[in-house]
């Protein structure tokens, strides 16, 4: 898999609590393709990624996301260098 993509590219990704388990990994740094500009580009190009993305993405709804420590809606843009989370919803008490 040596596929050779600008190091300015790189997006920094955390996953927690039920997507961190089936993805495999809390965190990892990935440069997709240029046109992923938009929190939801993102998600369809991870699933494209694997089965325990596909999982971990199958129901989009129960999804949060973060991007740069702000919630981000699925039409959110994103640029190289971000940092974005992905979380199931957090509730009060």
């Amino acid at each position: 898999m040596s596929q050779s993509q600008p190091a300015g590219n790189t997006l920094n990704l955390l996953y927690f609590a039920w997507l961190r388990e089936r993805i495999g990994t809390g965190e990892e740094s990935l440069s997709p393709p240029s046109e992923v500009t938009t929190v939801a580009a993102l998600i369809d190009w991870l699933v494209a990624r694997g089965p325990g993305y596909q999982a971990a993405f199958a129901n989009r709804r129960t999804v949060r996301c973060a991007v740069n420590q702000d919630f981000a809606a699925p039409e959110t843009a994103i640029a190289p260098g971000d940092e974005i989370a992905f979380f199931p919803p957090v509730t009060g008490g």
